[in-house]
């Protein structure tokens, strides 16, 4: 199974492309992130976004896209525009005929440490081991998606058995 995990953003998108070899081995095949300029204007960061990640998807040719979820309990503006990459990046997804599976903030923790409101120096070093990378992907937000790809294997099992 080839999983690209994303973690939306305007300005950030993380994403990262996790291989699994023999049901248990994973191998990290690229990750990176897709950075739009402030002073570009909007709808142009989110065309950015389109065409960056369809490359990603026909580079890398994954299976599936598991798509964090929005979890903003302050800023409205900023939940909007992050709102606008992530129906981008899920129309991406269906345009490229992939599954598509979201993931909460609190199930990707859970899913790396066993616990829901681990902190993200945590979830990074966790990721590091887990994925055995020489170092802590940069900047977060690829960490981040390399987590929900990571939290899509782990649930794969049981998306198979439930048909989810």
């Amino acid at each position: 199974m080839i999983v690209v995990g994303v973690d939306p953003g305007t300005a950030t998108t993380g994403w990262g492309v996790i291989r699994t070899v023999d049901s248990s081995k994973l191998i990290v095949d690229g990750c990176g992130a897709i950075i739009t300029k402030s002073q570009t204007p909007f709808p142009e960061r989110l065309k950015t976004i389109h065409q960056e990640l369809k490359q990603i998807i026909k580079q890398f040719k994954p299976e599936v896209a598991a798509v964090e979820e929005l979890f903003f309990a302050k800023n409205v503006k900023t939940a909007i525009s992050v709102g606008h990459a992530r129906g981008v990046i899920l129309l991406t997804a269906i345009e490229e005929k992939l599954g598509i599976y979201e993931y909460t903030p609190l199930q990707v923790k859970q899913s790396l440490v066993g616990y829901g409101r681990a902190e993200k120096a945590q979830m990074q070093k966790m990721i590091k081991v887990l994925l055995g990378l020489k170092e802590i992907p940069h900047p977060d937000d690829v960490a981040d998606a390399l987590a929900v790809a990571f939290t899509h294997i782990s649930n794969a099992k049981y998306h198979q058995k439930t048909g989810l």
